[in-house]
């Protein structure tokens, strides 16, 4: 499968890694038609427009909402963003929230492991930044994976649970800001049956992703696609999808080229070209 759009990228807004201008860099590299930015929690402020052209690259202006949706927490994603008072004031809560939690875990980390880990709370910060500074630090942990087993994963000594909107507040939010809210990796969840019948009151959902295991139903131990391709079917859902890129490799998997045309006519006209 040809890969044209990677519609789930992060960047140093929240947890990922890349600027924007390396982002737009990497994803002209891989020779892709288009790139959405979303971050956690937040929209970029490098972008001016709910898409954006660049050097002949289509920028989407998205975000990742955390929501809780009863039984598990869910992550919604906005594409073709334009800021809202509404959405603008739940962010500034969640990000004040964020710097909060985050200083808990760090001092429950430090305390735990008797290290100075010379990270500060701040917007956007989120537990891959707290592992790094823990792989950095003179703590005996060299694996990023061991850092959230052992300490700040859902079940470890060391983690604080965040404070999210519910699926239904969150999911009006990015309706009045987005042109499309679809459903994140819905097989990376506990339950993923639960997690896709909220795809009811969504306008699409991630069918292309690079879970732990290949999505093929040729391969015994892959994880099952039909469920996805069921609600698909039954919501009339857009499918999407990416490489949830924190780092530099982007494309791992995105949208092949009419996945990516229908998403497109749903998105507004783009803004300009740098």
């Amino acid at each position: 499968m040809s890969i044209v759009a990677d519609l789930h990228t992060h960047t140093t807004v929240s947890d990922g890694t890349l600027t924007l201008d390396r982002l737009i860099e990497l994803a002209t590299e891989a020779d892709l038609d288009a790139v959405a930015v979303t971050d956690h929690d937040r929209y970029h402020p490098g972008l001016s427009h709910p898409v954006e052209q660049h050097s002949g690259l289509t920028v989407v202006r998205g975000i990742e909402l955390r929501v809780d949706a009863g039984e598990q927490r869910l992550d919604l994603l906005g594409y073709g963003l334009e800021p809202t008072e509404g959405l603008t004031a739940e962010i500034e809560r969640i990000q004040q929230n964020r710097i909060d939690r985050g200083r808990q875990i760090i001092e429950n980390v430090e305390s735990h492991l008797g290290v100075d880990l010379n990270i500060e709370p701040r917007e956007g910060l989120g537990r891959p930044h707290i592992a790094r500074a823990v792989l950095e630090s003179e703590a005996a942990y060299d694996e990023f994976s061991a850092v959230f087993d052992d300490l700040i994963g859902n079940d470890g000594p060391c983690y604080v649970q965040r404070s999210v909107p519910d699926f239904e507040t969150g999911r009006e939010l990015l309706s009045e800001a987005c042109a499309l809210v679809g459903l994140a990796h819905p097989l990376r969840y506990d339950d993923p049956e639960a997690a896709l019948s909220f795809c009811a009151e969504l306008d699409a959902v991630e069918r292309y992703y690079p879970y732990d295991r290949p999505l093929s139903p040729d391969d015994p131990d892959a994880l099952d696609p039909v469920p996805v391709e069921n609600a698909i079917a039954a919501y009339e859902l857009l499918a999407t999808g990416g490489s949830d890129a924190h780092e530099d490799e982007l494309a791992t998997d995105g949208l092949p080229v009419a996945a990516w045309e229908r998403v497109r006519e749903r998105l507004p006209a783009t803004a300009g070209d740098d």
